[in-house]
């Protein structure tokens, strides 16, 4: 959070703020080949928040136990359940700027604000009716798979209130592919023990992040250049499934390229993925045949990577 000209770190704020609005604005996305994804009615538009605050004017409630300049972070909560009613907007990134603007021009003695969001998905029910099986628009149902997130931090200056610092993402993906992986080919020495792997089901957790040129395009939906989290993990999806892969490494450089590629208003992607690949019990006779696997064991690899639009680049220049 911020740190005060006396070189400490300074914040206080509230987490686990559920929203649950219903009817926000409708958002339309463009179609892409990789995915069938064009938009979202918004019908529910829930969010897990977390909000924090920074001000040379807090200092005082700390070293002193002033609270004359202290927004009680009560008071905070019940600020992001009503202030959510007042967006006329259809995107998480532009809720987070609203509500971040509204609370340092209410408080104008707070200096930051940083804050994220886990968006809460609802799909509809299937239901049928007169003429065929319909997506109710009146029943939804929660999932518990991955979640499109945000993080966003603004700040007060000479210039006024702005945008310091903002992230998407889609979190807590995982994805099994039965056959197409590998894994050979890796340094060999007295500490190694695994075998190498010419075929392999591999299970992957992952987590994408993806920033804009303009942060303004993924505060405004009706700008026409807003990435949407579904869009993006149908492209992991479509990269995964398509291409045989000797390791988790080049499987998310093969999508941050493609998501790269797809949408040029993209600055840079970042990824964050765990091998949590099963064990094998009875190995298949064939990548078609039966085979039984159980649970890694508690330790796991991990990846972590950032591309950019050089990377696009030095592909093009090296063809």
């Amino acid at each position: 959070m911020l740190n005060l000209r006396s070189g400490r770190t300074l914040y206080y704020g509230k987490g686990d703020v559920l929203s649950y609005r219903t009817f926000a604005a409708p958002l339309s996305v463009k179609p892409i080949k990789e995915s069938p994804y064009t938009g979202d009615k918004n019908v529910i538009f829930a969010h897990n928040i977390k909000f924090s605050v920074s001000s040379e004017e807090l200092l005082t409630s700390f070293t002193e136990g002033d609270n004359t300049k202290v927004v009680a972070t009560d008071s905070m909560k019940n600020f992001i359940l009503r202030q959510t009613a007042q967006y006329d907007g259809s995107t998480t990134e532009g809720l987070l700027a609203f509500l971040g603007l509204r609370f340092m021009e209410t408080y104008p003695h707070i200096d930051a604000v940083e804050m994220s969001a886990d968006r809460m998905p609802f799909s509809s029910v299937t239901v049928a009716g007169d003429s065929g099986w319909t997506p109710s628009q009146l029943v939804f149902r929660r999932s518990r798979n991955e979640h499109a997130s945000v993080y966003s931090k603004w700040i007060r200056s000479a210039d006024g209130i702005t945008a310091s610092e903002q992230e998407s993402a889609l979190s807590q993906i995982q994805l099994i592919k039965v056959s197409g992986s590998s894994f050979y080919g890796f340094v060999r020495d007295e500490y190694t023990t695994l075998p190498d792997s010419y075929d392999r089901p591999l299970y992957i957790f992952l987590d994408i992040c993806w920033t804009y040129e303009d942060a303004e395009d993924g505060m405004d939906g009706s700008r026409g250049r807003y990435v949407p989290s579904e869009q993006i993990h149908d492209i992991a999806h479509t990269v995964f499934h398509s291409h045989n892969t000797p390791s988790i490494q080049y499987l998310i450089y093969l999508i941050g390229q493609r998501i790269l590629t797809v949408f040029p208003q993209l600055s840079g992607v970042r990824f964050e993925s765990n091998n949590r690949t099963w064990e094998t019990v009875v190995e298949p006779a064939d990548p078609s045949s039966a085979g039984v696997y159980t649970e890694p064991r508690p330790p796991y690899g991990f990846q972590g990577f950032t591309m950019t639009r050089d990377d696009l680049e030095e592909e093009e220049g090296d063809e």
